[in-house]
């Protein structure tokens, strides 16, 4: 992903490390611009709500999907070591392929 955020926060707040693997930052980087910014802010934000209202655990694996418009991130959690790993990005006729 472009560019480094930084985001304060309380003392007493835990902040998870989201890495997102290579083939999702190719298709992140083909993402229309309105949902792009969507998309960006909703990956930003699971470093400090990696369950956020509306996640869904996805049955038959670990993992965990969101809901940003006609898009959906999958992404496992790793809280031993407080880290989101993007897993899988794209439309949602195309992600469960």
């Amino acid at each position: 992903m472009p560019g480094t955020f930084l985001r304060k926060l309380k003392k007493t707040e835990r902040m998870y490390k989201v890495r997102i693997e290579r083939k999702v930052q190719k298709k992140l980087a083909k993402i229309p611009i309105p949902y792009y910014e969507k998309i960006k802010k909703a990956i930003l934000d699971l470093e400090k709500d990696p369950r956020p209202p509306g996640y869904i655990k996805l049955k038959g694996r670990d993992a965990y999907r969101i809901r940003v418009a006609d898009y959906r991130i999958i992404y496992e959690i790793f809280d031993d070591v407080l880290l989101v790993d993007i897993i899988n990005l794209g439309h949602r006729k195309d992600i469960y392929d």
